[in-house]
């Protein structure tokens, strides 16, 4: 496996705004990711508070959406916005000494948009490639 990874970030059922209108991109970038020897990382947002309804852990809103392509068990979970606040994701990333990212994903102004920022921040290469807010 190369050192690159395409990282699919909170495509669950919980999501309002329209996947599927993205789906089939997001598909075919896992596909591409595939084909192109790299890891493709699936990130779960859970909301913890007790005030929240949507993303409850064991729930069937907080299950990745069906349509979605899932080619690994590379599969993390967080509760906030960043990727990286998932200690599995960020040892997941240091072990198998990924430097490059391609990001996708439901909400490109919050988790996405948060772990771009937080990826550049460490000094790594990250490219987006099919971002949807």
């Amino acid at each position: 496996m190369e050192n690159k990874a395409l990282v699919v970030i909170d495509l669950q059922n919980d999501i309002t705004k329209n996947y599927k209108l993205i789906i089939e991109r997001v598909n075919t970038a896992i596909d591409w990711a595939s084909e192109n020897d790299m890891r493709v990382i699936y990130i779960k947002h859970f909301n913890l508070s007790e005030k929240t309804r949507t993303f409850k852990p064991g729930s069937k809103g907080a299950e990745l959406v069906p349509e979605l392509n899932v080619v690994s068990e590379n599969i993390f979970e967080k509760s906030k916005a960043s990727a990286l606040t998932c200690e599995a994701f960020s040892n997941f990333i240091d072990n198998n000494e990924i430097k490059e990212f391609y990001i996708t994903g439901a909400d490109a102004t919050g988790c996405v948009k948060s772990t771009s920022y937080n990826l550049s921040a460490l000094a790594i290469t990250k490219l987006p490639v099919s971002v949807s807010g």
